[in-house]
């Protein structure tokens, strides 16, 4: 077994890149994230799993065999290693028998660090830096192109207020709500304007929410409607993910109804 920390992963991007060889090394069965959406905030790193197997046809064996995976955008592995992408946090490698390894770890995003903008919310390619270290100490290191994608979407929020509280039954109530999503450029979250939203209610005593209604948000992000009361429950604004961005559900608002 081969343990390759953060900081060595870390180190081996920001070292002098050697000059580019075929190492005879192979990745295959790369999964990101458990196959989901990335979805990042304003702040909070994230640490998306990867896992792959690697095989290798020199004589070399572990720790000497090495592969660093990274995402990133643009159109090589060898160009984004230089310009920037998302790095290891860790990984740890398990020999698979004779010169093969399955590998595990997880990648490090710092939604401040490594995203600029809103374009950053699109399919990333995931390519790797795959190097045989020799006894002299130098590597021999080959860039391997878009070994496989995933996707990092906006994460996103929903409020709700249902007004007034208590009411009587059969009367008028007012349900607002705003929707907002991760702004990478600000690093604060602004509304999803024109969004739609389900309005959803759970009558108290029961589990389950039924859609009453479908508001779209104005141009802020901002939600209202009226609908009237008819029982004691919950309120609740939910929609989907959509390519670019994460799903969100209000927590439920509960109102009395007299």
């Amino acid at each position: 077994m081969a343990v390759l920390a953060g900081a060595l992963a870390l180190a081996a991007f920001t070292a002098p890149a050697a000059e580019a060889a075929d190492t005879g090394i192979t990745v295959s069965e790369v999964v990101v994230n458990n196959g989901k959406p990335i979805v990042v905030g304003t702040s909070e790193t994230k640490n998306p799993s990867v896992s792959f197997h690697m095989t290798w046809t020199s004589k070399h064996s572990m720790p000497d065999v090495e592969v660093s995976p990274f995402l990133y955008r643009g159109t090589s592995a060898a160009k984004a290693a230089d310009s920037g992408g998302i790095y290891l946090g860790g990984l740890t490698c398990y020999d698979a028998g004779t010169h093969a390894a399955d590998c595990d770890g997880e990648l490090y995003l710092r939604p401040r660090n490594d995203l600029d903008s809103t374009a950053d919310a699109t399919t990333w390619k995931l390519g790797a830096a795959a190097r045989l270290w020799g006894s002299d100490g130098q590597p021999k290191t080959e860039y391997l192109n878009a070994l496989s994608t995933a996707r990092i979407q906006r994460a996103a929020r929903a409020t709700v207020n249902a007004a007034p509280e208590p009411v009587a039954k059969g009367k008028t109530l007012t349900v607002t709500g705003k929707l907002t999503r991760a702004n990478w450029a600000t690093h604060t979250y602004t509304g999803y304007g024109s969004k739609l939203a389900k309005l959803q209610f759970r009558k108290a005593g029961t589990s389950t929410y039924s859609t009453v209604k479908t508001v779209r948000a104005n141009s802020a992000g901002a939600l209202k409607t009226t609908v009237k009361a008819s029982a004691d429950g919950y309120w609740r604004y939910t929609f989907g993910e959509t390519s670019t961005t994460g799903g969100a559900t209000a927590a439920g608002d509960y109102v009395d109804v007299k």
